[in-house]
């Protein structure tokens, strides 16, 4: 049995380094492991990113390159482009176990030591050394990049108390206080946001990069560390905090791109994965896939919109929240109104609001409108959009010389009706109310819906009617009111 053929249990029970080296361990750096483990998944067919979903074509391809080139990585992309997850996921490309020398700050490899106490740990010990076991998640340091990130959180500084009961000088390695990259070593260390950090730290990891040396208080120390860079950035031009300085992405071998979703099925796909809906909910809430559909169109439409800069991106996040808040707004409601079940609504999406206020960065023109309006108007875009991909346009009867086919529903309205949807309707009152509404249920039906989604799509096309000015909506407090357009417009005349 080789090394390799070792399960977990197995190394486990290996604690000296003798025993390390007659089961026959052969150092390896991190890279050359992240390379062995992905050829393994590869001729497996099995994904090497789990979860990640709209990249395989993309990203992941561009990824599986950078790994097996052995590069360290840049991942540049609007804020929730998923970056941080699939660096996180590189973990599961790592040995499950990798021996250590007990005791080390450095993690050093028991074969390979770089640091001071591991190479006087094997003078003293021999074959006799202690060796402990390092799990695969524990091989992970994230840092996000701010501008008072320092060089002894990351590079380390010197530890004057050591110094002093030692009575060492401040240039003997022995008095350092290591920082996060050097703990990391035999690791994967993620920089997210890369241009936030100073200029002078981002030469120290230039240093590192190339030299393999640290810098700390004007002492040079070799360490050659093994470790698997990877770096998160918005684009250049977003940022007005910094930028990459130009020596150190020479140095960063791969820089990819990534993207938001290009289908509202992908996007539907990462908001239901990443959405933290409460089991209880689950069993009381309804969401019709369509408005599974609509939440998506509303994060698409947002990185449209004028409002919006687009520089800044709309995150992913925007829809995942979205989505708990369109939930828990119909929970509340089925709670208030004592139903054991219910089903969302698009009155629903009012309740999506602060959830999509928070997640835009708008240009001048849209703080003017106000960030509430913006967002109102970017779910009004989405249900026009969705109306015209389901239903025939108001307008295409006349240019077409055939019978309009809402105009029972216009007919109805003009005749003085309205409608009040309130957000806290029973279920009972809710449909009661599109019922009432002359050829709404008849046009739906035709349209070939099926009846577990009729009156979602019977609200969609009220909605749908209103952003095409064929009939007003107003929303008075928690009620969106449907009526003529011009209803009321001559009653003061007389």
């Amino acid at each position: 049995m080789t090394y390799s053929d070792l399960t977990s249990d197995q190394l486990k029970k290996i604690t000296t380094l003798g025993e390390l080296k007659a089961a026959g361990y052969v150092s390896k750096s991190v890279k050359e492991e992240l390379r062995d483990n992905l050829i393994k998944k590869i001729k497996a067919k099995e994904h090497s990113f789990e979860g990640i979903w709209g990249f395989e074509d993309t990203v992941i391809p561009d990824m599986e390159r950078a790994i097996l080139s052995m590069h360290n990585i840049n991942l540049l992309g609007l804020r929730g482009q998923a970056k941080t997850r699939i660096a996180r996921q590189m973990t599961v490309l790592l040995d499950d176990y990798v021996p250590v020398i007990e005791g080390s700050e450095l993690n050093d490899d028991p074969l390979n030591p770089i640091s001071r106490f591991g190479t006087d740990q094997i003078k003293e010990h021999g074959d006799q050394t202690k060796v402990s076991w390092w799990h695969s998640s524990d091989r992970y340091s994230e840092k996000l990049a701010t501008p008072d990130v320092s060089i002894a959180d990351l590079i380390g500084d010197v530890d004057p108390i050591k110094a002093a009961t030692l009575k060492l000088p401040y240039s003997d390695e022995r008095v350092l206080h290591y920082g996060l990259v050097p703990r990391s070593h035999r690791g994967i260390f993620v920089i997210n946001e890369l241009p936030d950090l100073q200029a002078r730290i981002q030469v120290a990891l230039f240093n590192i990069l190339q030299e393999g040396d640290l810098q700390i208080r004007g002492f040079k120390l070799r360490l050659p560390l093994d470790i698997q860079f990877m770096f998160t950035a918005n684009p250049e031009d977003y940022t007005n905090r910094g930028s990459i300085i130009t020596p150190l992405k020479d140095r960063i071998e791969s820089q990819i791109l990534t993207h938001y979703p290009t289908e509202i099925e992908i996007a539907t796909a990462i908001t239901k994965q990443e959405a933290n809906i409460h089991q209880e909910q689950k069993g009381r809430v309804t969401v019709p896939e369509v408005l599974h559909e609509l939440l998506e169109s509303v994060s698409f439409q947002a990185r449209e919109s004028e409002f919006v800069d687009e520089k800044s991106g709309v995150s992913a996040r925007l829809s995942i929240s979205g989505l708990e808040n369109l939930v828990s707004n119909a929970e509340r409601r089925a709670i208030k109104n004592k139903e054991k079940k219910t089903t969302v609504r698009i009155t629903d999406f009012w309740g999506v609001v602060p959830a999509i206020t928070g997640k835009l960065e708008l240009v001048y023109e849209g703080e003017q409108v106000g960030p509430y309006q913006v967002a109102m108007n970017i779910i009004g875009a989405a249900i026009k959009e969705m109306f015209l991909d389901t239903f025939p346009h108001p307008d295409d009867h006349t240019r077409k010389q055939e019978k309009d086919p809402y105009g029972t529903i216009k007919a109805w309205f003009q005749a003085g009706n309205k409608v009040d949807l309130l957000n806290d309707d029973t279920d009972k009152n809710y449909k009661k109310k599109l019922d009432a509404i002359s050829g709404l249920k008849i046009i739906v039906s035709n349209a070939g819906i099926p009846d577990s989604q009729i009156y979602t799509f019977m609200e969609l096309m009220l909605h749908g009617l209103s952003e095409l000015e064929v009939i007003t909506k107003l929303y008075l407090e928690n009620t969106s009111s449907f009526s003529d357009p011009f209803a009321g417009m001559f009653d003061n005349l007389n």
